[in-house]
């Protein structure tokens, strides 16, 4: 069997942070495992956050108005994307798995690596209109975030001030590695590890290290299918009625992003669940 690759990509200015502590368990236990790991540390590599003219070679197709997006879409068809971005694509393509492993920054990434995800994730590299969701580009890869907070957990629970972290995490796994296609497995969330102990710090790196064992035997968050939407523009991207008119009887939205104005369903960007047989599975 070929060797299978994991991607680790890593935000943290030091080397002495437990950030770094995660990493160094995450690359020993997969390298045990038989991986290949690769580790893009983005401030090591000083990776350029940027989405300038500078990320194509050559003219661009409409010099009067730049549009990046379609700019980039256009320079990765013709191999004219910069070498930085190019580099990245390879990593991402060799890897069945990718942990994105980072701090938590007003509720989302630092801003270095949503450089990266601007930038390596281009249109027609990584989605199209016809390649996104469940049927995108990334469908047989899995991906995941693992990242600390300054928070404690209460703070992030319904009740708490800073809100659901379902809802925090919505965006990033939903909006960026669902879309891109990828199986997304629950994150690793390590609740403020600077105000812990060093006994609990040793004890949430040995919680990692023993999910890594098993990683890819777990199930990946569920989302939305496409096939409950009509994909066209005349049906504008909508739930089909069919299917409206059925999740009216239930107690609980589809997902965390599609309530339908209902609860959203517990934990639904943080632990898998269960699988309803009588739908289609947005893993597939």
């Amino acid at each position: 069997m070929a060797q299978k690759t994991a991607l680790i990509v890593y935000a943290h200015q030091s080397s002495a942070s437990f950030n770094a502590a995660v990493l160094d368990v995450a690359v020993q236990e997969l390298t045990e495992q038989g991986y290949r790991v690769i580790v893009s540390d983005l401030y090591a590599m000083k990776f350029r956050a940027d989405t300038t003219q500078d990320d194509i070679i050559g003219d661009l197709k409409n010099p009067e108005l730049f549009q990046y997006g379609e700019e980039t879409m256009h320079a990765w068809m013709e191999g004219r994307l910069s070498d930085d971005i190019v580099a990245e694509q390879r990593k991402l393509e060799q890897a069945e798995l990718v942990i994105f492993q980072f701090p938590l920054y007003w509720f989302s990434v630092p801003g270095i690596m949503k450089g990266w995800m601007d930038r390596v994730l281009t249109q027609g590299f990584a989605f199209s209109l016809e390649k996104m969701y469940n049927n995108g580009t990334f469908k047989g890869k899995k991906a995941m975030l693992s990242f600390t907070t300054g928070a404690t957990q209460s703070m992030f629970q319904p009740d708490g001030i800073n809100g659901d972290i379902n809802i925090t995490l919505w965006p990033l796994q939903s909006g960026t590695l669902h879309f891109c296609g990828f199986q997304v497995l629950a994150p690793q969330i390590f609740w403020s590890p600077a105000h812990c102990p060093p006994l609990v710090r040793t004890a949430l790196l040995e919680g990692w290290r023993a999910r890594l064992k098993g990683l890819l035997t777990e199930k990946p968050l569920n989302f939305a299918p496409c096939e409950l939407f009509d994909l066209s523009f005349q049906g504008k991207f909508l739930l089909w009625p069919k299917v409206k008119e059925e999740q009216e009887s239930k107690p609980y939205g589809i997902t965390t992003g599609h309530h339908l104005g209902k609860p959203l369903p517990p934990d639904n960007q943080t632990k898998a669940q269960p699988r309803d047989e009588n739908k289609p599975d947005c893993t597939d």
